[in-house]
């Protein structure tokens, strides 16, 4: 089995496993990866699937402006496959993004304005480069759009304020990367328990 199919298993159980912990509802959320070997290749979820279900023939190839390669006239890639191109160009490095609708960082998203700040918690150390809890990190909050090419100019002004490999869309929900899909998850994971944690001493 060569590397796109471990790819394409490996993301797909992932996929799996966050619709479990109540992360994608009603077929919401997108997801990708693309390989060292061609970075012009980008491997997207297609629209309208049930996560539960969602296997490793649900993804679509893509190229780098978000175009289905020639032969696909049928699945259609996910309405925000721009904001994944956006973050490939931007973050060469990157090699798979996750995405989540799970409800505590939507339900924080709409106390704050531009940025989430945490302190203080060990898990902090789960964003790469974060070697401290005592150090304050800060992740952006994008106003929600359904204009993606508007969007995409929104992460690529604000491309330093992704330093910690995520960020959040108010009442939406958040987008997470890495180089690998283990990093990628942490990242993910990371800012999803700090968003609870967060939540819940606010509101407790």
């Amino acid at each position: 089995m060569n590397e796109i199919e471990i790819l394409k298993q490996e993301l797909a159980a992932t996929i799996r496993a966050y619709n479990l912990k109540g992360w994608s509802p009603a077929t919401s959320t997108n997801y990708s990866f693309r390989t060292k070997l061609d970075t012009e290749l980008i491997y997207v979820s297609r629209s309208g699937v049930d996560k539960s279900l969602f296997s490793e023939t649900d993804f679509i190839e893509i190229d780098r402006l978000g175009q289905p390669k020639s032969g696909n006239n049928i699945a259609i890639p996910s309405a925000e496959t721009l904001i994944h191109c956006v973050l490939y160009d931007l973050f060469p490095e990157t090699g798979v993004i996750l995405h989540s609708h799970s409800v505590y960082p939507v339900l924080i998203s709409q106390k704050l304005q531009n940025n989430i700040h945490f302190t203080g918690y060990e898990i902090q150390k789960g964003f790469s480069g974060q070697i401290s809890h005592a150090d304050e990190i800060s992740i952006p909050i994008f106003e929600n759009t359904q204009d993606m090419t508007a969007f995409s100019r929104v992460l690529i002004d604000n491309k330093a304020a992704l330093d910690n490999h995520s960020f959040i869309i108010k009442k939406h929900g958040t987008y997470a990367w890495g180089e690998t899909l283990f990093e990628a998850k942490r990242h993910l994971e990371t800012l999803e328990y700090l968003c609870q944690c967060e939540w819940m001493s606010r509101n407790d």
